[in-house]
């Protein structure tokens, strides 16, 4: 199977170095000096179960690409509207399109059935370039159970996990989707198809929309936020309002609050990857995580007070940082900008 990982960092970087090791032909697509260090010595992977060097292609521009049966999108849902338009030229007639980003995606309205079939959430897709490049018949949804970080250029260290759930989004269980959870399986992953990849999407949502907001404002892990009363109940209401969003949705959660709030706590000292990423000084992951969901409940008129709180504090937390020339909203750190608050607002340009 010919892949190609468009974002090959910590995520993308490790998906393709064991697809490669399954016998598969991969193309990570990276820039920087991460791009010179795969390009040189391999992906170097460290992790618990030991470590290994794979030596997929590597490429810095897309254009210099073959059409492949399969592209994983790698990056980050706020960098995606940016990558989309250039997938054009290598994306074949048959190629299929992963996603792989947190939070609600572009596409959960598509090939969806109910109600809202076809809506676009401004602050996932804003001005709809996602959706008018990337054909939602290509898609196939994706959900990350491992984590990952890059320890350097070219060196993806292995943190936990290696689950990941497919799944078709009209929930059929397609020869392709067959296909690809094979190619996963066989490069050491444990690949699952799911006829209901909706409803794991809001089963892990509910604990990053809450937990990984107040963990950038807080600087707090896991464990300290569940035990932390104020935190904890705060979190709690948070996540009854994404429930009540997802109730709005026809979205039975197979979890308790109560399930979800245990679990972080036995999770322990763990950073969430927001909080990561903002101490890394990276443009964190806001829109797609908790944006989306309290635009949904705008639309869908359910009360949310906690998330729209959280949700405007944060989105604060990272004006002010980009208006300081800490970060950039792709990652680039910007000259001091008087639109910077204005500019954060209002999202990625469409």
């Amino acid at each position: 199977m010919r892949i190609l990982i468009a974002g090959a960092g910590a995520i993308g970087a490790y998906l393709g170095a064991k697809l490669s090791l399954g016998g598969h032909d991969v193309t990570l697509f990276a820039r920087g000096a991460h791009l010179d260090a795969m390009r040189s010595s391999g992906v170097v992977v460290r992790g618990p179960e030991g470590d290994f060097t794979a030596r997929p292609a590597v490429s810095g521009t897309l254009a210099d690409t073959e059409p492949p049966d399969v592209v994983f999108l790698g990056i980050k849902a706020h960098a995606l509207p940016r990558l989309a338009p250039d997938l054009a030229p290598v994306v074949g007639s048959d190629t299929v399109v992963v996603s792989t980003q947190n939070g609600i995606p572009w596409w959960y309205f598509q090939r969806h059935g109910g109600e809202l079939e076809g809506l676009r959430l401004e602050r996932v897709d804003p001005g709809g370039v996602i959706a008018r490049t990337i054909d939602a018949q290509r898609v196939i949804g994706s959900i990350v159970y491992f984590s990952t970080r890059l320890a350097g250029p070219g060196i993806v260290q292995h943190l936990e996990g290696d689950r990941i759930s497919l799944g078709e989004l009209d929930g059929s269980r397609s020869d392709r989707i067959r296909r690809l959870a094979a190619a996963l399986n066989e490069g050491g992953l444990r690949a699952r198809v799911t006829t209901r990849i909706r409803h794991e999407i809001w089963v892990k949502l509910l604990g990053n929309a809450s937990f990984n907001p107040v963990s950038a404002l807080t600087g707090a892990t896991l464990v300290q936020m569940a035990r932390h009363p104020e935190s904890a109940a705060l979190v709690r209401r948070i996540m009854e309002e994404v429930a009540a969003v997802a109730a709005r949705l026809g979205i039975e959660l197979p979890v308790s609050i109560d399930q979800r709030m245990a679990g972080a706590e036995q999770v322990g000292e763990h950073k969430t990857s927001m909080l990561q990423d903002l101490e890394a000084g990276r443009p964190m992951e806001i829109d797609a995580i908790v944006g989306a969901v309290v635009e949904l409940g705008e639309r869908l008129a359910v009360s949310m007070p906690h998330t729209q709180t959280i949700y405007a504090s944060v989105k604060l937390l990272a004006a002010v940082r980009q208006q300081a020339g800490v970060v950039g909203q792709f990652g680039v750190k910007p000259r001091s900008d008087p639109n910077a608050l204005e500019n954060a607002r209002r999202g990625p340009p469409g």
